[in-house]
């Protein structure tokens, strides 16, 4: 059977993690050809964060965390977090849900089809400031240019 790792950066998330963790749960036991973990990484909150995570992992095996001593930003994290992954695969989660998790199982059915890398890429930009769609436009350029990898545009960090 094959494993992914759901990864989830947190930072004063206590208001969402319930819906989120139920939606992945859901998700878990809909996709049930594959085992899932769920990795928390609570990235220094000051709410309720960390023991809400502690408390799904004292009850559900799936659950795993990661706890920094403050907050480093998402990308370290993400990175934190990466450094603790076994799995197959990966797929990279926001926990305010500005994903939606069910359009995981479309990604791991690409990912079983053969891709080794699979994005998924915003409809619309709605409602982000000029400063956020220019900010984030360079940021990709300059990354690109500096690792030579190509990047889809519009593609945030949900990804397998």
């Amino acid at each position: 059977m094959k494993s992914i790792t759901l990864l989830i950066p947190a930072y004063n998330e206590e208001q969402v993690l319930p819906a989120l963790y139920d939606r992945l749960a859901q998700l878990a036991k809909n996709e049930s050809d594959y085992k899932f973990e769920f990795l928390f990484v609570n990235d220094g909150s000051q709410d309720m964060t960390l023991e809400i995570i502690k408390d799904y992992a004292e009850k559900d095996d799936r659950v795993s965390y990661v706890n920094l001593s403050r907050n480093f930003g998402k990308e370290i994290a993400m990175i934190a977090g990466i450094d603790h992954v076994e799995s197959d695969a990966l797929v990279i989660v926001d926990a305010d849900l500005q994903d939606p998790p069910e359009l995981i199982p479309e990604m791991i059915t690409l990912w079983d089809n053969g891709y080794d890398d699979v994005y998924a890429k915003r409809r619309s930009r709605e409602g982000e400031s000029w400063l956020k769609k220019f900010t984030s436009e360079m940021y990709y350029k300059l990354l690109q240019q500096v690792t030579h990898v190509p990047i889809q545009e519009d593609t945030g960090d949900f990804r397998l």
